[in-house]
């Protein structure tokens, strides 16, 4: 988070607190709480939100939220509406406000955790299949239904399959998502040499579809060679530029299981360690991916990404089927 947006949350967290603290009272026979209180809590709910995402991953956010709101909505349910019907007083605007954001909340909370989650395609590494500007849905339980924040797998469903285009957390700051193409499971060895990629051995099939251009960041037209590739019974096209190295070795950081790769200036080959994933882009020569950051853990799954669901600048992609 830069350090501008940072101070836009404190801003909202603290004007949220004091028009919450100064709004007075609700009316007698009103129904709703004066606009500065309403309008104090959507400030605080903002403001808490932004703060606490530079610390913890949305879906933490997310459950802070509804063990705080869960645990009002309980207390007024079992205890707090009594001691009211006996002495006849009104609730809060904090225990009204809990009880009306707690079910929303949840609800969204158990939706992301554990059926769909939306995400938005944020560069050009997976051209030509998604592009900037696609929002995508990814399927969070066809990896096992997992443990919200601490992501192990509760209930065993599917195991990840070579060539699925997934979404993950980046293994170097995991608050942020990526979405790459998997590879290499675990105990695979993937090389990739000369612009031609071979998995346990085996050269994956691929042939010459075209060329495929696009304009970068709006600024920068690049026009690059399109294959057909095909793993994991999936075909998928695949970008590059004949003069770019296969990989910028000065790029390459010092990350876990390092030693399980070799790299030189025509290529490498990685062993995929147990547990964990080996992910490219289908932009191979524009996406910073698995070779130059290393594996994924298991742990750091979020899903299968497997349709576009908006994209306002190109209205066609709706509903097209992640490959």
């Amino acid at each position: 988070m830069g350090a501008n947006l940072f101070w836009v949350f404190v801003v909202a967290t603290v004007i949220g607190a004091l028009l919450v603290a100064l709004g007075g009272k609700k009316e007698a026979g009103a129904k709703d709480w004066p606009q500065s209180v309403q309008w104090g809590y959507l400030a605080l709910v903002i403001g808490g939100f932004g703060l606490l995402s530079n610390y913890m991953s949305f879906t933490a956010v997310m459950l802070v939220f509804v063990v705080i709101t869960g645990a009002v909505w309980a207390l007024d349910k079992w205890l707090l509406a009594k001691r009211r019907a006996a002495s006849g007083a009104q609730p809060g605007h904090f225990v009204d406000y809990s009880r009306g954001f707690f079910p929303v909340i949840f609800v969204v909370f158990l939706l992301r955790s554990f059926l769909v989650e939306p995400f938005q395609i944020p560069s050009s590494s997976m051209r030509p299949g998604l592009i900037v500007g696609d929002f995508i849905l990814v399927n969070k339980f066809t990896y096992g239904i997992r443990v919200p924040v601490l992501n192990n797998v509760l209930i065993p469903v599917h195991e990840v399959q070579r060539g699925d285009v997934v979404v993950f957390n980046y293994p170097p700051n995991p608050k942020v998502n990526y979405i790459k193409r998997a590879i290499g499971l675990p105990g695979d060895t993937v090389e990739y040499r000369n612009k031609r990629l071979t998995v346990n051995g085996k050269p994956l099939p691929d042939a010459q579809d075209g060329t495929y251009e696009y304009l970068e960041q709006g600024l920068m037209s690049i026009k690059a060679d399109q294959y057909k590739e095909t793993l994991g019974g999936k075909t998928y096209q695949v970008l590059n530029n004949p003069g770019t190295p296969v990989v910028a070795l000065s790029q390459v950081q010092d990350f876990k299981y390092r030693d399980n790769c070799r790299y030189d200036d025509d290529g490498f080959v990685c062993k995929v360690p147990a547990g964990h994933y080996f992910m490219l882009g289908d932009n191979r020569d524009n996406s910073a991916d698995g070779r130059y950051w290393g594996f994924v853990d298991d742990k750091l799954m979020v899903g299968k990404a497997f349709m576009i669901w908006m994209n306002f600048g190109s209205l066609s992609r709706i509903g097209t089927t992640i490959q």
